[in-house]
């Protein structure tokens, strides 16, 4: 399920506060800033800490 564009507007990282980018072919929130996915669950953002992965840097988004 896609997440909707509006809730994209409103989301941040919880850790930095920073903007998220959403990913859709891996249906993740992504912070740049803190190299962190969030996974997203039937179009709701999963935004804890312990549920996130870290990215390597060829994971990143540019």
């Amino acid at each position: 399920m896609p997440l909707e564009s509006n809730l994209l507007e409103i989301v941040a990282c919880p850790i930095c506060k920073g903007k998220l980018v959403y990913d859709k072919e891996q249906d993740e929130l992504i912070c740049r800033a803190d190299r962190l996915a969030y996974p997203v669950d039937q179009g709701i953002p999963v935004l804890l800490e312990d549920k996130a992965r870290e990215l390597t840097s060829e994971e990143l988004p540019k």
